[in-house]
């Protein structure tokens, strides 16, 4: 069978992978970028977290993207746009903004994290990838009693499924990691979550290609796609900057810029390009970064040892497909850092970013057939794209192959 394979991030990547362990198959991947995961791939939070599988969707967002039309240091924030998918995207989430949706959509997230951390873990050993990952769990931490009292009930939603947590004082957060010890003060406690993890998603996928590679997978960078021609309820083939490709499969796996390409198909996603701020600052023998990745849970701020760097990200903004953002963009995240980790890594010399997540309203991704016969979707994974890839390309593969994926693949079928 000849399969094309739309986007070449860290989704797509494993998708080609689990396709062609099989060994029978043509496989084809295409990317208007001149290097994989160079987009959201590349400066994400760095963080593979079950134990932050919270949906997005909940009764609090609200009220949060009401106060970012006049105040700029919100986690969420909204820009108000002309634009019909914007609003159709806006009211979908905010129909699932209630503790019922949120608390079933936090439960599925959490199975699809739990499984695609399983398999991230069995791809790691059986092909001796290397991806600067460090297995010590994640400090989810609390700055006020307030915050943390509700941070430790919010949490039981996952322990009571599996997850494996511990509720940390001050003092055993300062004695679990060390770079804390002069800012206790500002601590109230920690929910850490042991099996969590950091590691690089751009060195892991670049790893992965060159495996593929080897199972001559072929990539096509630096092609743009332009259209799908549909011709008797089927792909006939993609029109790119090379010329038009044809294959008997087409998987879409393009992240947010997926429901541009299909749209014009008659498949009208709503997977909607929520832009996150990434900010990676260089570490030196001088500094004293930490040694596990840490979500401040009052500010929204993870950030994560990362190599010779520390990587932090912060915010969920609503704005289109508008990449722009300025250095005072930052400035919450680096008062949130600065204020825990004075001396974590060079601050005057930043590296900012932005990166665009597919979110979809429920927070969970789309995985599966599309209503013309050959057409498959991968995409949807937002901000946990990271942590869900392994799976979700397990999850279509067996899809694809007709096999009954190991978790319930319903929650992410196209509707």
């Amino acid at each position: 069978m000849r399969i094309v394979i739309l986007g070449a991030g860290v989704i797509g990547i494993t998708t080609a992978y689990e396709l062609a362990r099989s060994g029978t198959h043509q496989i084809t991947v295409v990317d208007t970028s001149p290097e994989i995961a160079s987009e959201a791939s590349a400066v994400n939070a760095s963080m593979i977290a079950p134990g932050h599988a919270f949906a997005w969707a909940s009764p609090k967002v609200p009220g949060i993207l009401l106060k970012s039309l006049y105040r700029n240091d919100q986690a969420f924030r909204i820009r108000l746009r002309f634009d019909r998918q914007f609003w159709r995207w806006t009211a979908l989430f905010l129909k699932q903004c209630n503790s019922t949706d949120a608390h079933r959509n936090t439960l599925r997230k959490h199975a699809l994290c739990v499984y695609s951390q399983h398999r991230l873990d069995h791809i790691t050993r059986e092909q001796s990838i290397e991806y600067d990952q460090i297995q010590q769990g994640l400090l989810y931490l609390f700055r006020s009693p307030e915050t943390f009292k509700k941070g430790v009930e919010h949490s039981r939603i996952l322990a009571e499924r599996g997850q494996q947590t511990e509720i940390l004082n001050a003092d055993e957060v300062v004695d679990m990691e060390p770079a804390y010890h002069g800012v206790r003060a500002k601590i109230a406690g920690a929910v850490y979550c042991p099996t969590d993890g950091t590691g690089n998603a751009r060195m892991f996928t670049h790893s992965l290609a060159e495996i593929c590679a080897d199972r001559d997978v072929e990539f096509l960078l630096d092609t743009r796609v332009s259209a799908l021609t549909v011709d008797h309820n089927r792909i006939s083939a993609v029109k790119t900057s090379g010329g038009e490709l044809e294959a008997d499969l087409y998987i879409v796996a393009l992240g947010a810029h997926t429901p541009l390409l299909l749209k014009p198909v008659g498949i009208d996603l709503p997977i909607y390009p929520v832009k996150g701020y990434s900010l990676t600052l260089p570490v030196k023998s001088r500094h004293r970064p930490p040694r596990i990745g840490t979500v401040d849970e009052d500010n929204l701020v993870a950030f994560a040892p990362l190599g010779n760097s520390l990587r932090a990200t912060a915010t969920a903004e609503f704005a289109g497909y508008s990449s722009t953002h300025r250095p005072k963009d930052f400035q919450p995240m680096i008062r949130a850092l600065t204020g825990l980790l004075p001396n974590a890594a060079d601050y005057d010399s930043p590296d900012y970013k932005t990166c665009f997540r597919p979110m979809t309203p429920q927070g969970t991704p789309y995985i599966g057939f599309t209503k013309i016969e050959n057409l498959f979707v991968n995409s949807g994974q937002g901000h946990m794209g990271w942590t869900m890839a392994c799976g979700s390309a397990k999850i279509a593969a067996d899809l694809i192959f007709g096999e009954e994926p190991e978790i319930d693949a319903a929650p992410f079928r196209l509707t």
